[in-house]
Formats: C-alpha cells, structure tokens, sequence
C-alpha cells in the first residue's frame, strides 16, 4: 500500500530536529532506519503528517570506545557495529547479536537507535541493553536526560521515552567475563520466537556475577536479576544453571500467535536460556 500524504524533513543538526518536533508536536515523528514506522505507515496503521528523518545528523553517528566505556550513536547501523573492530574486542556481545537481526540488507539501514527506542517486544537490541546495564541518552525541549535500559521499557511500544524526545546515544561499561546471545527463529529475517542474552563472570571456578535478559517473550524485553543471583556463588554446575531458568521462565509472559501457543514458547524460551548460560560459562 502507498501510505497518507506527508510532509518529508531532514534537519541537519538536533536544534533543527526538536525545533520541527516542537512546531508540529502530535503531528511529527522522527524516523531513523525506517524498519517499524514505514510498514505502518503503508498500512495505515500510523497517519504522520511530518516526517522527520534523523540521517544527516552526524552527531547521532558512530562509535566512541575509550577504555572501557563503550558509546554508540543512536544512527550508528547494525552494519557499521558488525563492522567495528573495538566493538567486537571489548564487546563481542553486540556483535554476536547483531549478526542475528534480520538479514544484509535490513541491517544495511537499521539503526541501534531505532531498534532500542521505540519499544517492540521483537527486537533484539533492548534485551541485550538490558543485560549490559546500559544507559540510554535522550534530549528533547526540557533538555537532556539519561534513563537506565531496564527502566525505559513500559509496554509494548511504550517507553520512558516523551514525545519531544530523541534518544541520541547509548552509553554502557564493556562487560568482562563470559557471553552468548542466542535466539529462536523460524527463518531468516524473522523476529525471534525467544532469545536470551547472557554475561557470567567467573573467579577460581566460582560464578561472582551473571546478567540474563530475555527477548520477545513477554510485552516488554524482561531482565531477571534472580536469575543471576541464582549462578552466583556457584560453579554454575547443572543445578545452578536449571535454578537459573526456573528463575528466567518464571519472569515471563509469552502470548500466543503465530510463531507458536504458549506452552511452546515456554519450552523454547526455557531451551535457549539454557544454551545461552551454558556458552556464556564456557566461554568465562
């Protein structure tokens, strides 16, 4: 379908982004990659009569790795972060998961930004946020602010974020230990039937820390912070790691549709949780 007529803008710098927020308030949206607001807007299902597209905006761009604080321009691509070398030295995770969103050319123009801001249970990047602590930068007419990853998911596609706002970079400290970001799909491209991103820190063959959040099982990405607490203190042997995803399965909320009725996304989320934990120890 051909969406509903609308005013295009492309400002250059952020003054000029908010200034045409502000102007047309209700009215404009900004747009990054495009990935969620076009389809909705060919289906009718989103009226936006001001458009306002972020890609000339050089400071939303790029990658900023100083020792191990870790900054990503909220238009930095899925491409680009695939394609950087610090990230995949200091942050393997992200690219690990990265390589699993969609396909080449989705990622080609997706955007990180875009996939953490507007809230789609489905999207990879805001449970991995999650599980590396991050921190999400917005600034909109009452000034800049910075709200925590685990604190901006609300609903499905409603966020902390305000209408004013655009998020305009994600900070997080590079994590140590060991990783895995696994996911379920039923083909390639597809949104995950469940995916578990997981960092465990091992001393002396004894868990000391462990972060485990989940995608797509419930409205909102879920970060289980009893699920870690239940491998520290162990040696994440085989009863530890089962205590875990009791814990992780515990915090979900899967519905049914079509990838699938709800008692087979438990079964599923339970065994890629496992997975994930079992290659983040082996890897720590």
């Amino acid at each position: 379908m051909i969406p509903a007529a609308f005013e295009y803008h492309r400002p250059a710098d952020i003054p000029a982004a908010l200034a045409i927020l502000d102007e047309h308030g209700d009215d404009a949206r900004v747009i990054a990659g495009g990935h969620s607001l076009i389809p909705m807007m060919k289906l009718r299902m989103a009226d936006i009569e001001h458009l306002i597209d972020l890609q000339d905006i050089s400071e939303l761009q790029g990658i900023t790795v100083s020792g191990a604080e870790v900054t990503i321009g909220a238009m930095t691509t899925q491409h680009d972060l695939i394609n950087n070398a610090d990230v995949a030295r200091v942050a393997p995770i992200m690219h690990e998961a990265a390589l699993q969103i969609a396909d080449p050319q989705v990622r080609y123009m997706g955007t990180v930004g875009g996939n953490v801001a507007n809230g789609d249970p489905g999207n990879d990047m805001p449970g991995l946020m999650q599980c590396l602590g991050a921190t999400f930068h917005l600034v909109g007419s009452g000034g800049e602010r910075a709200v925590a990853a685990r604190d901006y998911y609300e609903a499905a596609y409603m966020t902390d974020r305000e209408d004013d706002e655009i998020l305009t970079k994600i900070t997080f400290t590079a994590p140590e230990g060991g990783y895995a970001y696994e996911k379920q799909k039923r083909k390639i491209g597809d949104y995950a039937t469940a995916a578990c991103a997981a960092i465990v820190q091992m001393d002396g063959g004894t868990c000391t820390s462990a972060s485990i959040a989940m995608t797509n099982l419930s409205d909102t990405p879920i970060f289980s912070e009893e699920a870690g607490e239940a491998l520290v203190g162990t040696a994440c042997d085989k009863a530890a790691i089962e205590a875990a995803v009791a814990a992780a399965t515990g915090a979900i909320d899967p519905a049914e549709d079509n990838r699938g009725p709800v008692d087979f996304k438990m079964h599923v989320a339970a065994t890629i949780i496992r997975r994930a934990i079992e290659r983040a120890v082996s890897r720590a």
